[in-house]
């Protein structure tokens, strides 16, 4: 990795897909560039382990949404990843009794009715909280409310409307065999990135912008700031001059909580690989687990919202311990001594995350154009929240770091550079 220059021509703040598509977009214009991140390592919320020597585990995004139109797809071919396009277990192959189909149909049919009701109300233009959707009395609402907390990381009351409206899905979702954290990572490999170097203060009153550091002081003409919305609305960053169009905009888009456990399964073989298991519970305060995923002994569990935030708060090993109870509940109490705790996600403790990807509160959808736009044609801003469409995503994050790098051209009077062999067509 590189070390801390004093002076660049653009600075681009946080390693992860952002971060790393802006410093794509700029290699090749001339232009001297470093990438500064807090973390030791690249990716940001995307981030594959070795949960054990079987089991590939990646702790943030894992699947890569909207497959037809997004572009770490052609990144992934170009890198020599493998992409698993097999149908997700969302909403079909249930594995065992703890919901069965007829109630499943039932759930569904509710779900779509939700949907639809969800659409003719952001074509009022309104910007009210998602909740307002749900049929009065209907007997699914907890677990459609479940089902937001996995979607958007909060529950419906959180919700903007029109944020959920504007989301783009073509419901063609892959994954990648290796992890979708390694392929970012190895995204980032060639761009110059300085790590453990956290941004503490951008000073934008002189000719030139003063970035202060773990590791330093340098200075840049240009900066681009990709870093999750939490870290801008609590100031954890700041910047001088104040920006409070920025702050505010980055607190009407926190971020949600979703987390994830993976749990070794020992006589594997003995379930379907690529199963979904979740019961009808009739609460929000739920899990929903993927068996076998790859095929691989072990089985991911997932929790969104509140609920997730209490796990966190519970400590270390809390996530795995609830997913062990509520499958035992399932699938009886025999399957408790085939299940271990290998790995678990806590975002909403990450110091440099403080959550999982964002969400617009009710009546701040607006909020993503005002987070996304320059100030004074030298403070540029990108990551998953400025996304117009493909927010909470790693594809939307890289496309925005994209866009932001070519905002910076344009300020500059740059011609576009010549595309790098490892951007997407």
């Amino acid at each position: 990795m590189t070390s801390l220059p004093s002076s660049v021509d653009v600075a681009i703040i946080g390693a992860g897909a952002a971060g790393l598509g802006a410093a794509h977009a700029l290699a090749g214009s001339g232009l001297s560039a470093i990438v500064l991140e807090a973390r030791d390592r690249l990716g940001g919320r995307a981030w594959t382990v070795q949960a054990s020597p079987e089991v590939t585990f990646d702790v943030g995004c894992g699947w890569l949404h909207s497959a037809d139109k997004n572009s770490f797809v052609a990144i992934a071919k170009q890198l020599g990843f493998e992409l698993n396009k097999d149908l997700p277990p969302w909403r079909e192959r249930a594995y065992g009794n703890a919901f069965p189909q007829d109630q499943r149909d039932d759930f569904m049919r509710a779900m779509d009715a939700f949907y639809e009701r969800l659409g003719q109300a952001a074509q009022t233009g309104k910007d009210e909280p998602a909740s307002l959707s749900l049929e009065v009395g209907n007997r699914w609402n907890a677990m459609i409310d479940a089902i937001s907390t996995y979607i958007n990381g909060c529950e419906l009351k959180d919700m903007s409307t029109l944020d959920w409206d504007a989301y783009e899905d073509t419901n063609l979702n892959w994954r990648v065999r290796r992890g979708y954290g390694a392929l970012v990572s190895a995204y980032g490999a060639p761009c110059p990135v300085a790590l453990n170097c956290n941004v503490t203060l951008i000073d934008h009153s002189g000719k030139r912008i003063r970035i202060e550091t773990s590791q330093g002081t340098l200075t840049a003409d240009k900066v681009i700031v990709t870093v999750p919305t939490n870290l801008i609305a609590d100031e954890a960053i700041r910047f001088s001059p104040p920006l409070p169009s920025k702050v505010g905009a980055a607190a009407g888009l926190p971020l949600g909580i979703d987390d994830k456990v993976t749990l070794a399964l020992g006589d594997a073989e003995a379930f379907p690989k690529e199963g979904n298991l979740r019961g009808a519970t009739m609460r929000t305060e739920m899990g929903t687990y993927h068996i076998r995923p790859f095929g691989q002994p072990c089985i991911e569990g997932f929790f969104g919202g509140s609920f997730a935030r209490t796990l966190e708060d519970a400590g270390e090993g809390a996530i795995a311990a609830h997913s062990i109870d509520e499958i035992a509940g399932f699938l009886g109490n025999d399957v408790r001594r085939k299940l271990k705790p290998l790995y678990e996600s806590r975002w909403a403790h990450d110091p440099f995350a403080r959550g999982s990807y964002s969400h617009a509160l009710p009546g701040h959808a607006g909020d993503r154009a005002v987070l996304a736009a320059p100030v004074d044609e030298r403070l540029f801003f990108a990551g998953e929240a400025t996304s117009p469409t493909f927010f909470t995503t790693a594809h939307g994050a890289r496309d925005s770091g994209e866009r932001a790098a070519k905002e910076v051209l344009v300020a500059l009077g740059k011609p576009k550079p010549h595309t790098p062999s490892l951007r997407a067509k």
